[in-house]
């Protein structure tokens, strides 16, 4: 399953500035963080509960954030 992080990523730029910053408030290295918004590695479910966290993301947009799908265009 390939998922459509630009929501995510968006949110990220907002309240973190950028990834790096992301990564160090996650307790991630940038190349974990990198690789999961790339969909090379998946997202744990605590490592979404700490992302709603660290982005004031409440429970309710989740999916918003980390369960859309990436349109394939053929």
């Amino acid at each position: 399953m390939v998922y459509d992080y630009s929501k995510l990523n968006g949110r990220i730029a907002e309240v973190c500035g950028s990834q790096a910053e992301f990564a160090r408030r996650m307790e991630m290295s940038q190349h974990s963080v990198s690789h999961k918004l790339n969909n090379k590695v998946g997202f744990r479910q605590e490592e979404i509960e700490t992302a709603l966290c660290v982005l004031g993301i409440s429970r309710e947009q989740v999916s918003d954030y980390f369960f859309t799908k990436k349109v394939q265009v053929v």
